[in-house]
């Protein structure tokens, strides 16, 4: 079976036509696919509001347990549920779930060490067989941010985190393309000009690449963890902007692949 895990974030999510320009193509996309989601800005707004001010550290939330009842809300019930009427408009029979949901995804509370990041998740078990009998359906899950540690606490957990986990789990016994959908072209060699993207990155170039400082900052933790899918079974993965994404199921160079040692598409 061929699967696609698609990842959306925040620069698809904020913006109400830009998500029906998505949801538009993934409802064309090809085969069987899994859609999953944060939504960390509306989250945030959200929270201010009712005088709970989000609290970062290196780019991630702080979870104290208003902030879990928040993104919770706001994750599972408001951006997940519109997303799956919005897919059953356009004849797409999508569900929405949270990790907890059928026992899909399993996760310990992250340990304290310098920071405590409260009730946050690091991934320890994804049910392949739940997913496996929902495809079989022809359901497409859309899943959110939310995981649990199968003793009735859930807990944030990072959206990337959570793709990488679905497609090294589901590779195990599937054909599986990994898709980062997010607000750059690609991986560009000058950030500040969307058409300088490199269209391919494998290890040898991925290497020099870093030796060059062409490479750095937030685009190190994406590769590096895009290259650990990769070892782990899945195909290919895919890094660019979320209009480009049917072009990309299609094999056009419309972002970056990134690939082990050779590209094979199909």
């Amino acid at each position: 079976m061929k699967i696609s895990i698609i990842k959306i974030g925040g620069n698809v999510i904020d913006f109400p036509d830009k998500l029906e320009e998505f949801l538009t193509l993934f409802s064309k996309f090809p085969g069987h696919k899994i859609l999953v989601h944060g939504g960390g800005v509306l989250a945030s707004r959200f929270g201010e509001s009712l005088g709970v001010m989000p609290e970062m550290v290196d780019g991630r939330r702080i979870t104290d347990k208003d902030t879990l009842d928040i993104v919770t809300m706001v994750y599972a019930g408001l951006i997940n549920k519109n997303m799956v009427a919005k897919l059953q408009a356009l004849n797409v029979n999508a569900v929405g779930l949270t990790g907890a949901d059928g026992n899909l995804i399993q996760s310990v509370k992250r340990p304290v060490k310098n920071i405590d990041y409260g009730f946050v998740g690091d991934i320890q078990k994804v049910n392949t067989d739940f997913l496996n009998t929902l495809f079989e359906g022809g359901i497409h899950p859309v899943i959110c941010a939310i995981t649990h540690d199968k003793s009735g606490q859930l807990l944030n957990t990072n959206a990337d985190s959570i793709a990488s986990a679905l497609a090294t789990s589901l590779a195990k016994e599937h054909h599986v393309n990994l898709y980062f959908c997010f607000n750059k072209s690609g991986v560009l060699v000058d950030e500040k000009n969307e058409n300088s993207i490199i269209p391919l990155i494998n290890e040898e170039i991925y290497t020099e690449l870093r030796k060059e400082n062409v490479i750095h900052s937030g685009m190190i933790p994406k590769l590096d963890n895009a290259f650990e899918a990769l070892k782990k079974g899945v195909h290919h993965v895919w890094i660019g902007k979320a209009e480009n994404l049917l072009l990309a199921a299609k094999g056009k160079l419309s972002g970056t692949i990134i690939e082990r040692h050779r590209y094979d598409l199909y």
